[in-house]
């Protein structure tokens, strides 16, 4: 994992196109803003493993002959 520090006004770029700001520290809380092309889907991660969850084990390919 990499940890980053950035102040509020700073933000991390992810690849070429997805960027985070920070936008706010309050104590022990950060709100941060992300861009991220149409295509990307971005969720909270207890919100992410539901939709994993709901959708089931992911099918195993075929073997090609």
């Amino acid at each position: 994992m990499l940890v980053l520090s950035r102040a509020v006004g700073e933000a991390i770029a992810i690849g070429d196109d997805i960027t985070v700001h920070i936008l706010e520290v309050n104590g022990t809380h950060v709100k941060f803003g992300i861009e991220a092309p149409v295509g990307v889907n971005v969720h909270r991660a207890e919100v992410y493993r539901k939709i994993l969850k709901r959708q089931g084990p992911a099918p195993v390919p075929a073997p090609n002959p």
